[in-house]
C-alpha cells in the first residue's frame, strides 16, 4: 500500500465496521439510560450502597473487556480479523438480549461479563482492519468516521433506553439491540483479510512478553495510553451515571435523556470528523498534530464541564454541548496514533493492550467510585471529583507531542504502514 492508495473494498468494509460500533455504543449507553429503573428493580428505594453496587454492571462488562482484549487481539494478529470480528459480535449481541432475561442482579452482571468478553475480540479487530486497508496520509479521517459511532450510538442508546423505558418496560431496550447485532456479525464472515496469510501466522508466541515491551517502550504509545486512560475515566464515569444525574438536577426523566442525546449526536459527530480531519490536515506542518488537537481539546473541556455543574439548567446544557465537542476531538487522532507507532503485524495487540489498560485504570473504577461519592455526599461533588481527570489526560497528550513524530517514522522506515 501506497501512502496515498486505499486497498479494494476498504468503504464498504469501513460502513459495516461503523455498523457495528454504532450498535456496540447503542448497547454501552442503553444500560446507563436504564440504570435507574435497574437499580429500582433490585435495590430497596433508600439504600445507601445501591448506587455503588449498581456501577459494578459496568465493571463487570469492562473487566471482562479488558482481560479478554489482549487474548483474543493476539489472535487478530494471527488469524483473519473478520472471523475474529464476527464471532465477537455474535457472542455480544446473544449477551445483551440476555440482559433482558436476567431474573435477579446476579443474572444481569452474568450477561454483561460475555458482552464483555465479545467486545473483546471486536475491539482490538475493528481499528486494525481499518488501518491495513487505507493509507496513513488518510488515516485519521477514516479512524474519525468510524468512531463517530461512539456520540452517536451512545446518544441513540440514551433516547432509546429513555423512549422504550418510558412505554414498555427497561428490559426491552436490551431486546431491541439483539437482531441487527447478529446480522451484522453475520456479515463480518464473508470479508476477506486484506494480509498476506503467511505473514499473520509468523509468530507463535499468543502473548508474546517481548512484543509487549516494544509496544510499551514506543514514549508515544505510553503517553497515548496514559492520557486515554484518564479521558476513560471521566467520560465513561460521566456518562454511566448521566441519567442519574440529570434526575438529581430535578430535569424531567425523558426529556433530559433526549437532549443529551441530542447535544452527543451534535457535538459528538461534528467534533469527531473535525478532529480527525484536522490532525490529518495538519500533520504535515505540525508532525505532533494528533496529539495537539487531542491534548487542546480536552484542556478546553473540563473547565467548561465543571462551570456546568453549577450553571442551572437550561443554560447548563450549552455548557455541556461544549464540553462534549471539545472532549471528542481526540477520538479520531488518539486512535490514529496507536496504529501509526505500532508495526502492521502486532497492531491488533497494541489495540488489546491498549484496551486492556485504559479500562483498568479508568471506567473499571470510575462508575462505582462516583456512585460511593454520590451515595455519602451528592453527584455535583461526584462529577467534579471524577471531571478533572479530563485535565490530567490534555497534559498527557500534549507532553507526546514531543515523541509522536519519531516514534511514527521509526515505524514508516521499517514496514509499509
Amino acid at each position: 500500500m501506497t501512502n496515498s492508495q486505499r486497498t479494494p473494498g476498504a468503504r464498504s468494509a469501513l460502513a459495516l465496521l461503523l455498523g457495528i460500533n454504532l450498535f456496540n455504543y447503542i448497547d454501552r449507553q442503553i444500560l446507563a439510560a436504564v440504570e435507574p429503573e435497574i437499580r429500582a428493580t433490585f435495590f430497596a428505594p433508600n439504600d445507601p450502597n445501591a448506587m455503588a453496587i449498581s456501577g459494578t454492571l459496568a465493571t463487570a462488562f469492562l473487566v471482562s473487556y479488558m482481560l479478554s482484549a489482549p487474548v483474543l487481539g493476539a489472535l487478530a494478529d494471527r488469524y483473519s480479523r473478520w472471523a475474529i470480528a464476527g464471532f465477537a459480535v455474535i457472542v455480544w449481541s446473544l449477551a445483551s438480549g440476555a440482559s433482558g432475561l436476567a431474573a435477579g442482579f446476579a443474572a444481569l452482571v452474568a450477561t454483561r461479563v460475555f458482552v464483555g468478553i465479545g467486545e473483546g475480540g471486536y475491539g482490538p479487530a475493528a481499528p486494525t482492519i481499518l488501518s491495513d486497508l487505507y493509507p496513513i496520509a488518510t488515516r485519521g479521517r477514516v479512524l474519525a468516521v468510524f468512531n463517530v459511532a461512539i456520540p452517536v450510538g451512545s446518544a441513540l442508546g440514551y433516547v432509546l433506553g429513555g423512549l422504550i423505558t418510558a412505554h414498555y418496560n427497561w428490559r426491552y431496550a436490551f431486546y431491541v439491540v439483539t437482531p441487527p447485532g447478529l446480522l451484522l456479525g453475520l456479515l463480518c464472515f464473508f470479508r476477506r483479510d486484506p494480509r498476506n496469510r503467511a505473514a499473520t501466522r509468523a509468530r507463535r508466541k499468543l502473548i508474546d512478553p517481548q512484543v509487549v515491551r516494544e509496544i510499551f517502550r514506543t514514549k508515544s504509545y505510553f503517553l497515548n495510553v496514559c492520557a486515554q486512560a484518564a479521558f476513560t475515566f471521566a467520560i465513561a464515569g460521566l456518562g454511566f451515571w448521566m441519567a442519574a444525574y440529570l434526575r438529581f438536577r430535578h430535569q424531567p426523566e425523558a426529556t433530559g435523556k433526549t437532549i443529551f442525546g441530542g447535544i452527543l449526536v451534535v457535538a459528538g459527530l461534528v467534533a469527531t470528523l473535525l478532529g480527525g480531519w484536522w490532525a490529518d490536515k495538519w500533520r504535515d506542518r505540525m508532525p505532533g498534530s494528533y496529539f495537539f488537537v487531542s491534548g487542546a481539546g480536552m484542556i478546553l473541556a473540563f473547565p467548561l464541564f465543571a462551570a456546568a455543574l453549577f450553571v442551572p439548567f437550561p443554560a447548563a446544557w450549552y455548557l455541556i454541548f461544549a464540553a462534549i465537542f471539545f472532549a471528542f476531538l481526540n477520538t479520531g487522532p488518539s486512535n490514529t496514533a496507536l496504529a501509526n507507532v505500532t508495526r502492521p503485524e502486532i497492531r491488533a495487540s497494541a489495540f488489546a493492550l491498549n484496551i486492556l489498560v485504559i479500562h483498568a485504570l479508568g471506567d473499571a473504577i470510575s462508575p462505582p467510585l462516583i456512585g460511593f461519592i454520590a451515595g455519602h455526599s451528592n453527584m455535583t461533588i461526584a462529577f467534579l471529583v471524577v471531571s478533572a481527570m479530563m485535565l490530567v489526560s490534555g497534559l498527557f497528550w500534549i507532553a507526546g507531542m514531543k515523541y509522536l513524530p519519531r516514534d511514527t517514522a521509526a515505524v514508516e522506515a521499517t514496514a509499509e504502514i
